[in-house]
C-alpha cells in the first residue's frame, strides 16, 4: 500500500470520526439548548438572591436598627396575633438591619412567612411560605416548579451539557495549520464563520465551568441525586456512621420540617424524652441555647410539634464550616444531635463544597461574578449555536450533519455514550431514544436524499 493510499484512508477515518461526533454534538444541543438559556437566566438571578430578595422585600426584610431586641417569644406572639394559627418555625435576624420571620400554619389551612420588627415587635406583613421572588426562581431553576415529571430534565440536561462540552472540545481542537478559530474569531456577523468561531471559541474558555456546573446540579436531579443522596447518608439514616446517635430517632426526616443542605435531607429527627417534674424549655430558652452553641446568625428554629417533638436550630450560611444542626431536648434544653459540615462523609463534603460554588456562595462576590459572567457566556453559546444552525441549514431541511461514510466510525462515541448513559440514567434513557429516532428516521432520510442527488 503506497504512502499516499495509506495517508488518504486516515484522512478518510478522521473525516468520518469528526461527522460522527459532529452529528451527535447536534443533537444534543438540539435536545438542550432552550433548557440551557432558562437555566441561565434564573441561575445568573438566583446568584444574587439575598440581594435581590432584600431589595424587592425590603417593605418586610430590612428595619432601622434601635437599641433593644424583643424576646422571640414576643415576635411569635405578634406574629399569631395578625395570622392565628400556629406557629411552626422562628428565623432569627441574619444582620441587625433584618426582620424576623415567623412560620405560621394559620387556622385556614395556609403556611405564612411573617415577618416581624425585632426591636417594636411590629409586624411588617407576611406572604407564602417560601413565596419571596427568588424562591420562584429557584424552584423555576429547578423546575420543581412543574411537579416531579419534569424534574427529572435536570439530569438529562445534565448529562447532555458534559456530552457537549467533551464532543465540542474534539470539533474544536485544531487539525491544521489555522490563521484564526482557535482562541479568535474571524469575520463578520453577517458570515456563518463568525457564529461558528463565536461559539466554540466561547465554549473553549467556559466548557470546564459547564461541566462543573452539571455535575454539581446533579444532586438536585430526579433519580440520580435521590440515589447517590441514599447512599452517601449510610442506607439512608442520615448522619455519617462516624457520628454517634444514641438516642431515639423518629421518622421525619430533616427535610420534612425545614429547608436543610443536600448532605442532611434524609437525617432522621431525634425525639424528646418527657420528663415528669420538667415542665420544659420555650421559644426564648431554645434560642438562648442556641446562641450559647454558638449557631451563625440567621439560624431558624422548628419548633416541637408534639410531647416527643423537639428544637431544631439550622443554618446554612455561605461560610461552609458554619454550616450546623442542633437538635434540643424539648425537656431538657440538652443537644441530642449536633452536626458540623466537618462531619460529614468526605462525599459529603465535597459535593456540599461543590454546591456552594454552584450557588455562588463560597468565594464571596468573586464568586457570583465569575458565575455570573459564565451564565451569559452560556446564553451566547446557545445564541450563537442557533445562528449557526440557521445559516447552514438546507430549505425545508432540519439540517442534521451528514453521515460519515464508514459506520463504524460511531462505535467510539457509542462507547463514551454508553458509559454516559450508565452513570446518569435518566440521560442513558434519552440518548437510547435519540439513537432510534436517528436510525429509524432521520438516517433513511439523509440515504434517500443523497440517493436522489445522485441519481
Amino acid at each position: 500500500m503506497s504512502n499516499m493510499t495509506l495517508e488518504s484512508g486516515q484522512k478518510s477515518r478522521a473525516s468520518d470520526l469528526y461527522r460522527a461526533v459532529w452529528r451527535w454534538h447536534f443533537y444534543a444541543g438540539l435536545l438542550v439548548l432552550p433548557f440551557l438559556i432558562t437555566l441561565s437566566i434564573t441561575g445568573a438571578l438566583y446568584l444574587f438572591k439575598d440581594e435581590i430578595d432584600a431589595l424587592v422585600h425590603a417593605d418586610v426584610k430590612r428595619v432601622a436598627v434601635q437599641e433593644t431586641l424583643q424576646p422571640p417569644s414576643t415576635l411569635a406572639s405578634a406574629a399569631l396575633a395578625a395570622h392565628p394559627g400556629t406557629a411552626v418555625k422562628y428565623t432569627d435576624p441574619a444582620t441587625p438591619r433584618s426582620s424576623a420571620e415567623i412560620t405560621v400554619n394559620t387556622r385556614e389551612g395556609e403556611r405564612l412567612a411573617v415577618y416581624v420588627n425585632p426591636y417594636t415587635a411590629e409586624v411588617l406583613g407576611a406572604m407564602d411560605d417560601r413565596g419571596t421572588i427568588m424562591w420562584t426562581v429557584r424552584y423555576l431553576h429547578s423546575f420543581k416548579l412543574f411537579g416531579a415529571t419534569p424534574r427529572k430534565l435536570i439530569e438529562i440536561v445534565g448529562g447532555f451539557s458534559i456530552l457537549l462540552v467533551l464532543t465540542g472540545i474534539y470539533l474544536w481542537w485544531p487539525r491544521q495549520k489555522a490563521k484564526g478559530g482557535v482562541v479568535s474569531v474571524r469575520g463578520a456577523p453577517k458570515k456563518r464563520v463568525f457564529w461558528r468561531d463565536l461559539h466554540a471559541v466561547t465554549g473553549l474558555f467556559v466548557g470546564g465551568f459547564i461541566a462543573f456546573l452539571a455535575i454539581t446540579g446533579m444532586p438536585w436531579s430526579g433519580v440520580w441525586g435521590g440515589q447517590v443522596n441514599q447512599w452517601a447518608n449510610g442506607n439512608n439514616f442520615g448522619y455519617p456512621a462516624g457520628v454517634r446517635v444514641e438516642v431515639p430517632m423518629s421518622d421525619v426526616r430533616l427535610s420534612e420540617a425545614t429547608p436543610t443542605s443536600w448532605s442532611m435531607e434524609q437525617a432522621r429527627i431525634p425525639e424528646s424524652t418527657a420528663l415528669a417534674s420538667a415542665p420544659g424549655i420555650g421559644l426564648d430558652e431554645a434560642v438562648a441555647r442556641f446562641e450559647q452553641l454558638g449557631l451563625h446568625r440567621g439560624f431558624a428554629v422548628s419548633l416541637p410539634g408534639s410531647p416527643t417533638g423537639v428544637y431544631s436550630g439550622s443554618v446554612y450560611p455561605d461560610d461552609l464550616s458554619q454550616q450546623r444542626v442542633v437538635h434540643l431536648d424539648r425537656y431538657s434544653g440538652e443537644p441530642l444531635v449536633d452536626m458540623r459540615y466537618a462531619d460529614y462523609g468526605p462525599l459529603g463534603r465535597w459535593l456540599e463544597f461543590g454546591i456552594n460554588v454552584h450557588m455562588g456562595q463560597q468565594f464571596g462576590l468573586a464568586n457570583q461574578l465569575l458565575f455570573l459572567a459564565v451564565c451569559v457566556a452560556i446564553v451566547l453559546m446557545c445564541a450563537s449555536a442557533g445562528v449557526m444552525w440557521w445559516k447552514r441549514r438546507p430549505t425545508g431541511g432540519l439540517g442534521v450533519p451528514p453521515l460519515p461514510r464508514d459506520q463504524r466510525a460511531f462505535r467510539g462515541m457509542l462507547a463514551i455514550l454508553v458509559v454516559g448513559g450508565v452513570l446518569f440514567p435518566l440521560t442513558g434513557a434519552a440518548i437510547f431514544v435519540m439513537l432510534i429516532v436517528d436510525w429509524c428516521l432521520v438516517r433513511p432520510l439523509q440515504q434517500r436524499r443523497l440517493a436522489a442527488r445522485g441519481a
